[in-house]
């Protein structure tokens, strides 16, 4: 079966003819684009299939967005979707929408064991639900059921829950990003942009000034990316503390998303940001944070916590999902 597979995201919109066999996919075709720059998915696709002759029927996206009905509101592009307009702009047989996270949840059937990085190895053997959860421009989370034979993903908006502050520091962060914002989500810190608010806080918090290399870096692009590579190298104690607040953050989050659904069969990280501040998640912070949940320690002690690596994953989970309809 050959699939057109998307993934949709604030940042970038990557897209692939996938052939399908047995939850193995097989790229006949692949693109990257700029998602601000289009004004709808049918334009990247048109940009996408120029010049190129792919014999497919049908298409699947996963869209950083609630999917209802068919149709989603993308939460960070300007874009409306809706599944029927999109096949017959494009003359397709049908075209499937998911939720971004749910697709992420598919494709990991997709991924090799060197795809991994285990943060935890838990206590295997007791199988039961999974949870994926994946700070990257926003902050998805999604589970999945176990039928009794298979795992089968689901969607989730728990990303923009209320975030909850542990201690003072962070009830500190809270007031600050209610003054900003009025309502403040777990993705108004656990994203992109949230490092940066993180970093925002801290900086007045700490009365500290933001160094002339570090504002230059930040004014010159993504200022999360620039925040995170003074923390790794240890070049700004207030970047530093920006990244460990955000580790010990994603730990308590993973955790409260993990007992949520009761993820005994594992708990994934994706996105883009974990394989990039790996040397962080190695360490003590997000571990403590995802464990310290009282009388429930002995129960996110037994869940395996990994790291997902493969930055298609989310790209795979669309093609899997048609596959897995055997239309």
């Amino acid at each position: 079966m050959k699939v057109l597979s998307g993934d949709v995201g604030g940042t970038k919109t990557r897209l692939a003819v996938f052939d399908v066999q047995h939850q193995g996919v097989r790229a006949l075709a692949e693109e990257t684009y700029p998602s601000g720059q289009y004004d709808s998915l049918e334009a990247v696709v048109r940009e996408f299939l120029r010049g190129r002759s792919l014999d497919f029927a049908c298409a699947a996206f996963g869209i950083a967005g609630p999917v209802r009905g068919a149709r989603v509101q993308t939460t960070n592009l300007p874009w409306l979707i809706d599944a029927a307009h999109l096949a017959s702009e494009l003359g397709l047989e049908r075209a499937y929408l998911l939720n971004d996270l749910e697709a992420n949840a598919w494709g990991i059937d997709a991924l090799s064991e060197e795809d991994f990085f285990v943060l935890s190895p838990g206590r295997p053997g007791y199988g039961g639900n999974m949870s994926v959860i994946s700070a990257g421009t926003g902050l998805g989370q999604a589970g999945l059921y176990w039928d009794g034979e298979r795992h089968r993903p689901f969607a989730s908006e728990g990303g923009h829950s209320s975030f909850s502050p542990g201690d003072e520091r962070e009830v500190a962060l809270l007031r600050f990003l209610s003054e900003r914002f009025g309502y403040v989500s777990w993705e108004r810190v656990l994203s992109g942009p949230g490092l940066a608010n993180v970093h925002e806080f801290l900086t007045e918090f700490r009365s500290s000034d933001i160094p002339e290399w570090l504002a230059a870096e930040m004014a010159q692009g993504d200022r999360s990316a620039a925040i995170s590579r003074a923390a790794l190298a240890e070049r700004d104690p207030v970047c530093v503390e920006a990244l460990e607040l955000f580790v010990h953050l994603y730990g308590v989050e993973a955790g409260n998303h993990a007992l949520k659904i009761m993820a005994t069969g594992g708990v994934y990280l994706g996105g883009g940001i974990a394989p990039k501040i790996l040397e962080k998640l190695k360490g003590p912070l997000f571990m403590e944070g995802f464990l310290n949940k009282g009388q429930m320690r002995s129960l996110l002690e037994a869940m395996p916590v990994q790291v997902i690596l493969n930055d298609r994953t989310a790209l795979y989970g669309p093609a899997l999902y048609v596959d897995a309809l055997g239309v």
